[in-house]
């Protein structure tokens, strides 16, 4: 189910469809050139990467941005046309050939590493009928509770703990958005446990379908 969607490590997905969509790309492997979009959710090192971005981009990407991370991307240049990049603020909204993409507020509660103020974003992406939301860096708070009433297919969540949810938590938001399907990310990497996906897919057992795509 929803095969289109990979999870290479941490936060890097890969979304195919009517175009190949890149999210916060992050220790790349291949360079292939074939990203339509690369859309990325704040500044930190594993999630706006420059020389990850660079292997999957090509003449016609477009680069969809935070607007508060402007300055940063200017700084630390990634190869694509500055005409081909887009700035988001938190609520807005763009289509691009038929991919609708909103922007949603992606911070942290009692936590200072991803602050509200900071004015990061996680996206909801409609694209073939399915509707994706890739969180960002993340706790539970009101704003990651409004997209329930969008209705997302698929929910990828952050669970490895420390600068966002843990597994617990995880699985707790999965619930409370009810999608069809819930993907652990954020683990096993730099930081959580490798068995932190497996231990989300099966606090799920019985409430939400929820599956892990990183491999190890």
């Amino acid at each position: 189910m929803y095969e289109e969607i990979k999870v290479f490590t941490h936060s890097s997905i890969c979304i195919t469809g009517e175009l190949t969509i890149y999210f916060d790309p992050f220790r790349i492997t291949e360079e292939t050139h074939n990203a339509d979009l690369i859309l990325v959710t704040h500044e930190h090192y594993d999630h706006y990467s420059p020389e990850d971005i660079e292997k999957i981009k090509n003449d016609g990407t477009i680069l969809i941005c935070p607007a508060s991370i402007n300055e940063k991307v200017k700084e630390s240049p990634c190869g694509i046309d500055p005409d081909n990049i887009e700035y988001l603020a938190p609520g807005e909204e763009m289509e691009i050939n038929d991919v609708k993409i909103r922007a949603v507020p992606s911070y942290n509660v009692g936590k200072k590493f991803h602050q509200q103020a900071f004015a990061w974003v996680g996206y909801v992406v409609t694209m073939g009928g399915t509707t994706y939301y890739i969180t960002g860096d993340t706790d539970i708070n009101d704003d990651v509770l409004k997209v329930r009433d969008l209705h997302p297919d698929v929910a990828l969540i952050p669970c490895g703990g420390t600068y966002t949810m843990n597994v617990e938590e995880a699985a707790e938001l999965a619930v409370r958005l009810e999608p069809k399907l819930a993907i652990p990310t954020h683990y096993g990497a730099i930081v959580g446990e490798k068995t932190d996906g497996d231990s989300f897919v099966t606090l799920l057992e019985g409430k939400v379908p929820a599956e892990t795509r990183i491999k190890f």
